[in-house]
């Protein structure tokens, strides 16, 4: 199957009314089993990546160059698996993100996602998650969309606001970024399934679009 089909079949699991729980793949021969095993979606997640090809923790060592070839070996060898990856900040500002989407669209991946995390991540005491400003989040979403040459490529606008600024700020971000055009959000953080509630009110997307919402321990889409 063509990276094209793939990222239509992912397009039109995104567009349905299931939700699915992606088969976690990190190498060609976990994403034949996942493909075997009858997932239809499969996740290369960033923490993975960086265990799998650094044995490192997840603290942003991983390179793109390193990222996307692992990338493309799982998809060479999963090709009925359409793969949605972790790209982390996009590896830099607004340019590079339309670097890592062309790199990663070239290796074969079905979706991304581009959190506005500020990575690495600041260490020492009171140190934690810190958060791009809302601009460069929308300037991070448009280079994106503007980099793929694939028009069915999906682009997941991610944030972890909901758990480091509140929830005003995480519709405020959410918004900003369904406005840019992306295809979907990523909504990291979310420990009571009640505020869930709140984000189809404000936005045009459709809850079942805001994907791999985190719960404590269970998922809803």
């Amino acid at each position: 199957m063509p990276p094209s089909e793939r990222r239509q079949k992912f397009r039109a699991v995104l567009a349905g009314e299931r939700c699915l729980h992606p088969g976690s793949v990190f190498d060609p021969i976990s994403a034949r089993i996942a493909q075997d095993l009858g997932f239809e979606l499969g996740m290369f997640a960033g923490s993975v990546a960086s265990l799998v090809i650094l044995g490192s923790p997840d603290i942003a060592l991983i390179t793109l160059t390193e990222f996307a070839e692992q990338a493309r070996r799982i998809c060479r060898a999963a090709t009925g698996l359409p793969l949605l990856v972790d790209a982390d900040h996009g590896y830099g500002n607004a340019l590079g993100v339309m670097r890592t989407v062309q790199e990663i669209e070239a290796a074969g991946v079905s979706a991304l996602t581009i959190e506005d995390t500020l990575l690495p991540q600041a260490h020492g005491e009171g140190a934690g998650i810190r958060l791009t400003s809302i601009e460069e989040g929308v300037g991070k979403m448009k280079g994106a969309l503007a980099a793929r040459q694939d028009p069915s490529m999906v682009i997941v606008g991610r944030t972890s606001a909901i758990s480091v600024t509140g929830v005003n700020d995480t519709i405020d971000r959410l918004q900003a970024y369904e406005a840019c055009g992306v295809d979907a959000l990523f909504l990291v953080g979310v420990a009571v399934e009640h505020l869930l509630d709140l984000f189809p009110e404000v936005m045009r997307m459709r809850l079942r679009s805001i994907v791999a919402i985190q719960l404590r321990r269970s998922y809803r889409c």
